[in-house]
């Protein structure tokens, strides 16, 4: 039967497809600031964020974007600087790893509570929670269409935007919360543990073929669309994972964009 006559799917493809555009535009950005450890770092926030929400009784995204927001903040500043980057990472991620484990070891809930804020649940998530995704997503969509120049100039060209006056500071805060958000809704499709997929490969990609900004813009959305499309049908006709073939297509995608880089150097 096709799988679009299910309630379920159709929700899930809704969800899945602002979700993807939004990690694939933000996730160029990610990339460009060399953030790629604080998407890592805030995907373990969110898991111990979902854990606690759990353990009050509350919706899982509720919890995680209480605890990314406030913790992105905290954990860029903590990780400004090079020398202190990995050690800054390595700390917080242990500490809220156990904390999200501590969370769910107090909880009543079942098991498999805990496998669907590690690996998402897309598939049953109800239509109210499906429009909360796509509210959170259209809004960083739109917020990033609003502040585009300037989150391009910070990004691409730091030193000049401090050389033009820009509140790189500021610019630097509105582009944490925007990640924490994108981390929280993109972890219903992948999961805690593998949120970062989304909003690293497909932009790591779209790095080694596009030649600007726009065109590195759209293969990466293009690339996150098409690696959660294919999950979600791949994942409906076998019974498998929908976060495995997420995971494959995309690694796939990001081997084949290196490969020709290196083939066209």
């Amino acid at each position: 039967m096709n799988m679009f006559h299910y309630e379920f799917m159709q929700n899930a493809f809704l969800a899945s497809t602002f979700i993807a555009i939004a990690s694939g535009i933000v996730g160029v950005f990610v990339t460009a600031r060399g953030t790629s450890f604080l998407a890592h770092t805030l995907s373990e926030i969110g898991f111990a964020g979902a854990a606690f929400a759990v353990f009050l009784g509350i919706p899982p995204l509720d919890g995680m974007l209480m605890f990314t927001i406030l913790s992105a903040v905290t954990v860029g500043r903590m990780s400004a600087k090079a020398s202190r980057r990995e050690a800054s990472t390595s700390a917080v991620s242990s500490l809220f790893v156990g904390l999200g484990i501590l969370f769910l070891a107090l909880s009543s809930s079942s098991s498999s509570y805990a496998q669907t804020i590690l690996f998402g649940s897309i598939v049953g998530i109800s239509r109210g929670e499906i429009m909360q995704l796509v509210v959170l997503a259209g809004f960083v969509l739109l917020t990033v269409l609003i502040s585009y120049r300037y989150l391009a100039f910070d990004s691409f060209d730091a030193v000049g935007a401090k050389a033009h006056k820009l509140p790189t500071n500021l610019i630097s805060i509105y582009f944490l919360v925007i990640l924490a958000i994108c981390v929280s809704t993109g972890a219903q499709i992948v999961g805690s543990l593998l949120v970062f997929i989304l909003l690293t490969l497909p932009s790591a990609g779209a790095k080694y073929i596009g030649k600007t900004l726009p065109q590195m813009l759209v293969i990466s959305v293009a690339a996150a669309l098409i690696g959660v499309w294919a999950g979600l049908a791949l994942g409906y006709y076998t019974n498998w994972p929908v976060t495995f073939f997420i995971a494959v297509v995309e690694c796939l995608f990001y081997v084949g964009a290196l490969g020709y880089r290196n083939l066209t150097k």
